[in-house]
């Protein structure tokens, strides 16, 4: 009899992925999704690079307790991959926050009842760096809530000490992943998902210009790989797991690899910083990025290098065939 895994948010971008090499490796998946009306499209998505006869898909929303306990009752693990992102700030910032940090509560919670033996939480480097400028950063660093980091970044803080103080003591183990900038082709209809929106201006020419950013990436294929290594690799238990290249990548690069790839609408030149700064003022998207320009963190990625055996993608191949996924008929 295969384990039973608790997948959360098996629509999103990266849960889509986690689903299926849950569901290649053997293993019986149940996903969570808010709304039963999405369930045939996420089945659809994982049928055609893995099996789906183990898969299960339930409802379950992070702002409602109803249906957690249901869902991880008989499981051995769980990934908790479903979480709010966008780049724009909202008018509240709980808007992010309380869904992140209470649904996060929800989830570790209904997996300590059940007696799951180890939970793997997506947390993401916005719990690392933000706040902290220019610098080196490893697993043992935290974002600064106190700084104007933007409700994203708070929201993930806040989630992932949450999910830390709630296993302290506790019988369950926990692992956290904490990706970077993720890119790569999606499995499914994820058109809303913010980088699928980011690449997609870039090739389009919606993005004339690129902003002064440089951001850790990694491959979603990658980011999938890394949940289900540490659901059982020895030594992941109590870590946080920085998923991302070391160095930080320039969006002048991302959009370079574009030209060359041969998407001629993608943006060859800086956008000036007064400008951002200026447009700042009516649009709260660039307003979202302001904390983050200038600013280069570097990123300790050793222990998913050396722990979970990780054997990033190059960058050329995920920024290369995420355009080709969006581009094609």
């Amino acid at each position: 009899m295969s384990e039973r895994v608790l997948l959360t948010g098996i629509t999103g971008y990266i849960g889509q992925h986690c689903g299926a090499e849950l569901l290649k490796a053997g293993y019986e998946v149940v996903g969570t999704v808010r709304s039963q009306q999405k369930a045939a499209a996420a089945r659809a998505a994982l049928e055609r690079v893995a099996p789906v006869d183990k898969l299960h898909i339930v409802e379950a929303d992070l702002l409602s307790d109803e249906g957690w306990d249901a869902a991880a009752e008989g499981c051995t693990y769980v990934l908790h991959v479903a979480s709010p992102f966008f780049l724009s700030e909202p008018k509240d910032e709980n808007e992010f926050i309380n869904p992140a940090v209470e649904g996060t509560k929800r989830v570790v919670s209904a997996a300590m009842r059940a007696g799951v033996k180890r939970l793997v939480l997506t947390s993401s480097v916005a719990s690392v760096s933000a706040g902290r400028g220019t610098g080196t950063y490893g697993p043992d660093s935290w974002s600064d809530t106190e700084a104007d980091i933007g409700s994203y970044s708070k929201s993930k803080t806040l989630a992932e000490r949450a999910a830390w103080e709630l296993v302290d003591g506790a019988d369950m183990e926990l692992a956290v992943i904490n990706p970077a900038a993720v890119l790569g082709p999606s499995l499914g209809a994820n058109p809303d998902a913010q980088s699928i929106v980011l690449m997609t201006d870039m090739i389009t020419g919606k993005m004339p210009m690129y902003p002064d950013l440089t951001l850790g990436v990694i491959d979603v294929r990658d980011v999938a790989r890394l949940h289900v290594k540490a659901m059982t690799a020895e030594g992941a238990a109590g870590k946080r797991f920085i998923a991302s290249t070391a160095e930080p990548v320039e969006m002048g690069t991302i959009a370079g690899l574009l030209k060359s790839a041969g998407y001629d609408k993608a943006p060859s030149r800086k956008a000036p910083t007064f400008l951002l700064k200026v447009m700042s003022l009516f649009d709260k998207d660039t307003k979202a990025m302001l904390p983050l320009l200038g600013t280069r963190a570097t990123l300790d990625n050793s222990a998913a290098l050396e722990i979970l055996d990780w054997d990033p993608t190059p960058v050329e191949d995920t920024i290369t065939e995420m355009a080709a996924a969006i581009s094609a008929p």
